[in-house]
């Protein structure tokens, strides 16, 4: 099964909306065009958008950051910021009402009666003074409805959960009652921004699945907004892709993923990892970024990136024009030319000079050693009594190698980061932590943008680092533009601050500052979780680019099965706070020997596996279950999976009878490859 075949083939993909009778439908645009003001500037950042949505369909609206997406959103929310001054122009009918001409109190109640709204960060949309109770109970005018929403969103245990506050929620229940509040008024439209960038696959794939059933009862249409063709393709009925203000390509899911005919829908399909994305070549990466609205090409805003591009495409703007039924493009290059040209072919030739391949290594040569680690913290005291400690690691058996790079997977609180942080030197803990002096270590985090200094320009961070390692200071500039360089970034960047970069820029910024004095160990703890997929390749060549030169050893924390099997040579995988699975990459994704494994691999948005995904919320490391405490969520569990002496057991020697031959896997499970 190819990636492409294989989007469309998942355990949620979309069923088809009946066309028997012809509704109006719940959301018409026509020509929408929004300016926004923005430091002293006005920018057009909608150009003319014509856009449906249908009574009861699901539309994926996917493209990169910077494409108008959300601004789409707010202007169908009617939210567009008054900071902004926005200057609204076209039509933008939603439910009957004109967004864009409507008064204020029309808008309103528009969005009272027929709108719901979930966004990408929960935590800035809950109040964090207010139970979770009163928040959904305003929403839904009774605590009997709010309790009855939190039942239909499917969260457990919902009248202890109406007692808590946000911050006690994880992030895949504080999703679901968002959810619960877009639906209190039983809307006609459902706007999605981003709902599952931040979440790991498992829950991920619950709250897709969860909008799809929400669909199918309530009957209400799916503004669906993302990054990822991946998680449009699961629920989606029809996709949008979005480039630079206008919409470049629509049609059906299976039209768009299967006959691509916009250049910039091609990049961001190859672009896009999937468990069968080949390692022995450079990740396909779309060069460049979306132009800035305030300076657009004359012609089409994608002539710049375009390898197709001629000399119309720098003079005209396109018009979507159709290319099959109800399949529209907005691009001068014949859909023939782009598939010849453009598709990738289906057996090219193996480039083993570059790439992501693994690499022999000396069993004994070691830079990192953990035995038994375990590391606890203390929780507040609750109304005078002290509360148990939180277990983050419990046992960690660990040898990294020289050389390698080790994906960790896991879910949220598997403690991934934790097991990252011991790694670095900066968390106590309990047990045998060795590293070798000669190998300094550094670490790159998640949210760049936090992790660099916001009122130092990226040379002075850069230097700064330079002069502690003692380099002359007439050698430090010309050895911070180098690192820039490797990192694909241009001089310029040299004297920008953090806030005048996009987010990629700004990750970039971060390894180039990681190893401007390259370190024996680079410690990378989620580093493309928030990044289009487009700039997450170009961030994974990199890094793959900085192992070669150097002889790095990388350590990659992802909850991203495809991207942790394409960047590394052995993964681990835990699950509150211990490893249960560690083996080869490869070997590990295509014969998975531990169930919670297989239930991460069949999470995986697009792949096309019947293996049902892993229900319920993770246990809580305060009070783990007696025995495997995967058990109360495994599929295959059996009555010796609760023994409460099962752990001494899994720590002895396993038997590896079950498993291929030379395959050296640990597999904390008594039943290995029994699945």
């Amino acid at each position: 099964m190819t990636s492409r075949d294989a989007l469309t083939s998942g355990p949620h993909a979309a069923p088809e909306v009946s066309r028997g009778a012809v509704a109006a439908p719940i959301v018409s645009t026509s020509d929408l065009r929004v300016r926004l003001t923005r430091n002293g500037y006005e920018a057009e950042v909608l150009r003319g958008i014509d856009l449906e949505i249908r009574p009861g369909e699901i539309l994926g609206l996917v493209g990169e950051s910077g494409s108008g997406k959300s601004v789409l959103g707010n202007s169908l929310l009617g939210l567009l910021p008054d900071s902004a001054r926005p200057n609204l122009s076209g039509s933008a009918e939603v439910a009957g009402t004109d967004m864009v001409t409507a008064s204020p109190g029309a808008r309103r109640q528009c969005r009272r009666e027929h709108l719901g709204a979930v966004f990408q960060d929960p935590m800035t949309s809950l109040d964090p003074t207010m139970t979770i109770g009163k928040q959904v109970t305003e929403a839904a005018g009774s605590r009997e409805a709010a309790l009855k929403l939190l039942k239909a969103v499917q969260i457990p245990d919902p009248e202890g959960r109406m007692r808590r506050y946000p911050h006690e929620l994880s992030g895949g229940l504080r999703q679901r009652v968002m959810i619960a509040m877009a639906i209190a008024s039983n809307p006609s439209l459902v706007i999605a921004d981003e709902p599952t960038t931040a979440l790991d696959v498992t829950v991920q794939a619950q709250v897709l699945s969860l909008l799809a059933h929400l669909r199918d009862d309530l009957g209400c249409s799916i503004l669906l907004i993302t990054h990822d063709f991946g998680v449009a393709a699961q629920i989606s009925n029809r996709i949008a892709v979005m480039y630079a203000g206008r919409v470049v390509e629509q049609g059906e899911t299976q039209q768009v993923l299967n006959s691509p005919s916009h250049p910039y829908t091609v990049s961001l399909l190859r672009s896009r990892l999937s468990l069968d994305t080949r390692r022995d070549q450079p990740l396909p990466a779309l060069a460049g970024g979306v132009p800035d609205p305030r300076a657009m090409p004359a012609g089409c805003s994608f002539e710049p990136r375009c390898v197709l591009a001629h000399d119309a495409c720098r003079t005209q703007i396109p018009a979507l024009a159709d290319v099959g039924t109800e399949h529209l493009v907005a691009c001068h290059a014949e859909t023939a030319t782009v598939a010849t040209q453009l598709l990738p072919d289906p057996s090219p030739a193996p480039t083993l000079e570059t790439g992501f391949r693994a690499t022999a290594f000396d069993e004994n040569d070691t830079v990192i050693s953990l035995r038994d680690v375990q590391v606890s913290f203390r929780q507040r005291r609750a109304k005078g009594r002290r509360q148990p400690a939180f277990r983050a690691l419990r046992g960690i058996d660990l040898d990294l190698r020289r050389g390698e790079c080790l994906s960790i997977v896991g879910e949220s609180g598997s403690g991934k980061s934790t097991l990252l942080r011991v790694m670095a030197g900066l968390t106590p803990h309990k047990g045998t932590f060795e590293r070798d002096i000669a190998a300094p270590t550094q670490m790159v985090f998640q949210d760049s943008g936090s992790s660099l200094t916001p009122w130092l320009t990226v040379g002075s961070m850069l230097c700064e680092r330079l002069r502690n390692q003692g380099v002359a200071a007439n050698e430090r500039k010309a050895q911070a533009l180098r690192a820039l360089e490797r990192s694909g970034l241009p001089d310029s960047v040299f004297d920008a601050r953090p806030h005048e970069l996009s987010g990629g820029q700004r990750q970039r910024v971060a390894l180039a500052r990681a190893t401007v004095v390259p370190p024996s160990v680079l410690l990378c703890d989620e580093p493309t979780s928030a990044l289009d997929v487009s700039l997450a390749a170009t961030v994974l060549n990199l890094i793959a680019q900085l192992r070669e030169e150097f002889d790095i050893t990388v350590v990659f924390v992802t909850h991203d099965l495809a991207v942790a099997r394409v960047v590394a040579d052995r993964i681990a995988v835990m699950y509150l706070g211990r490893i249960v699975e560690l083996g080869d990459a490869e070997a590990l994704i295509a014969t998975p020997q531990h169930p919670y494994t297989e239930a991460l691999i069949a999470s995986v948005p697009g792949f096309g596996r019947t293996v049902p995904a892993v229900t319920g919320e993770p246990a809580s490391p305060v009070a783990p279950p007696p025995g495997c405490e995967y058990h109360p969520r495994c599929a295959v569990a059996q009555d010796a999976c609760a023994d409460p002496q099962l752990l001494v057991r899994l720590a002895l020697p396993p038997d590896w009878r079950d498993l291929p031959q030379g395959d050296s896997r640990r597999v904390a499970c008594i039943r290995p490859g029994g699945m």
